[in-house]
């Protein structure tokens, strides 16, 4: 399998992927919104109002339900969950693992926190 094969499967099994005039009323009705970035990008890029800041590497002991590292955000397994990277890459490919653990509901930001940045005039 090539990469671009894998995240082509990710992006199945996960869509609808949202769009970034989506992410406010996502987080208003309850979904969670983590950036996944590195640190070195948010610093570059600027924060995503309304996200919570999970680094990937811990990214699915912190968002199971059934893990006792879980953030106390989490409500369970139908919980809608976008995640943001820069591109909308990585993920993909971790909103797949996500929906491995059980997670009905995730997915992640089509076009990643650029997507988001750019639609800033659609957003009002």
């Amino acid at each position: 399998m090539t990469l671009d094969e894998l995240l082509a499967e990710a992006r199945a099994r996960i869509a609808p992927r949202a769009a970034a005039v989506d992410l406010d009323a996502i987080n208003a009705n309850g979904g969670l919104l983590i950036d996944i970035r590195p640190i070195e990008l948010r610093e570059r890029d600027g924060e995503l109002p309304g996200a919570l800041v999970i680094d990937r590497n811990v990214l699915e002991w912190r968002i199971d339900p059934d893990s006792p590292h879980r953030i106390a955000e989490v409500r369970g397994h139908d919980q809608p969950i976008v995640l943001v990277c820069n591109e909308g890459y990585a993920s993909s490919l971790a909103a797949a693992t996500l929906r491995d653990l059980g997670l009905r509901h995730a997915t992640d930001l089509d076009g990643g926190f650029q997507a988001w940045k750019a639609a800033a005039p659609a957003r009002g």
